[in-house]
């Protein structure tokens, strides 16, 4: 049996289906109760009580809504490109979703294990900016189409700051793998060990351009109802609306896994006694979505000038130093080797 599954295209077949199911389906179930999880902090925020009705304590109101979008008519505008309209949420959804088959919930549990890994997730999110452009552009209407461009500029300016913060980890770490990143924070002092210490200010940035990265609030620009209606998907409903939402969605949660791997050190235990596992992965990506969830609760949204001011002109300059700083450090072996944890190579 074993040899089927190894040996056969067939059970290779059968095998990497297995796999990826294994990852989609539960990070499909998560997504309905982080939403849940989402709407319940932004109304106790706001001291309301947020869904409540269907379900006990309103836990299968994603559900309902999900219902809701599924058997809704599909309303495509006449003057649209109905190949490109259609195509353009599949993109933004298959994008979210692709990016995951290199995230490791535990030492080995990936679907690839890639010495590039980072590299990949990179290359996978910059993709991503397509489907909002082509919805913008497939709507055939203007303010879905500014929305597009206003996403597009942002996502790209954001990217570059992530990218280089990234490079800092890469540096201290000399290796792209997230296995490797995550053992190299496997110290004698526990969570005193882990990426966020000696970047500190980096993770801060880190939070800060995922935000913006994934149109979040305060930076959902694309979507600034009082300008916009409702950025590049206003001419959207039904199931391609859902899968726009899924795939954004989707995406939040891969920043969450993100940060927790690169400075959160992953699956490690915080502290000795207790062991390391996939359920410290998982509280830390909760850590982070509700870190993610207080700020859309409490941050009033910025002008898009102040937004794409931030990017350009305070975290691309302060970024690119940071790489300097580290290379330095991590050459000289600064401060016990802490910028210097090289698993390949040194």
């Amino acid at each position: 049996m074993v040899e089927f599954f190894t040996t056969t295209t067939l059970g290779i077949g059968l095998l990497m289906l297995g796999q990826i199911l294994l990852l989609v389906l539960p990070l499909m179930v998560a997504l309905a109760f982080l939403m849940y999880a989402d709407r319940k902090i932004w109304a106790a925020v706001q001291m309301r009580k947020g869904p409540n009705v269907v379900g006990v304590f309103g836990l299968l109101q994603s559900f309902a809504d999900f219902l809701k979008y599924i058997v809704k008519e599909v309303v495509i505008p006449a003057g649209a490109d109905k190949t490109v309209y259609l195509l353009a949420p599949l993109i933004s959804l298959v994008m979210a979703l692709i990016a995951w088959a290199v995230i490791p919930f535990n030492d080995g549990w990936a679907i690839s294990d890639l010495n590039v890994a980072i590299l990949y997730v990179f290359a996978i999110s910059s993709l991503e900016v397509y489907g909002v452009i082509m919805g913008g552009w497939a709507s055939n209407s203007k303010y879905p189409f500014l929305g597009s461009l206003r996403s597009a500029a942002q996502m790209i300016s954001y990217e570059v700051s992530i990218g280089l913060i990234i490079i800092g980890v890469i540096i201290s770490t000399g290796s792209m793998n997230f296995g490797d990143i995550v053992r190299a924070q496997d110290g004698d002092y526990g969570f005193l060990s882990w990426y966020w210490l000696p970047h500190f200010p980096m993770m801060f940035l880190f939070l800060i351009s995922a935000l913006a990265e994934t149109n979040r609030p305060p930076f959902d620009l694309p979507e600034a109802e009082s300008e916009l209606v409702a950025g590049y998907q206003v001419e959207y409903s039904s199931t391609p609306f859902l899968l726009f939402m899924i795939g954004e969605l989707v995406a939040v949660v891969l920043m969450c896994a993100l940060v927790s791997l690169l400075f959160l050190g992953g699956w490690l235990s915080p502290v000795g006694f207790l062991p390391d596992g996939v359920l410290w992965m998982v509280g830390k990506m909760l850590f982070v979505f509700f870190i993610f969830s207080m700020v859309k609760a409490i941050t009033p949204r910025y002008r898009y000038d102040q937004l794409m001011r931030i990017g350009w002109k305070v975290f691309l300059p302060m970024s690119l130093a940071w790489v300097v700083i580290v290379a330095f450090l991590a050459k000289f072996e600064a401060f016990g080797g802490a910028y210097a944890r090289w698993m390949i190579g040194g």
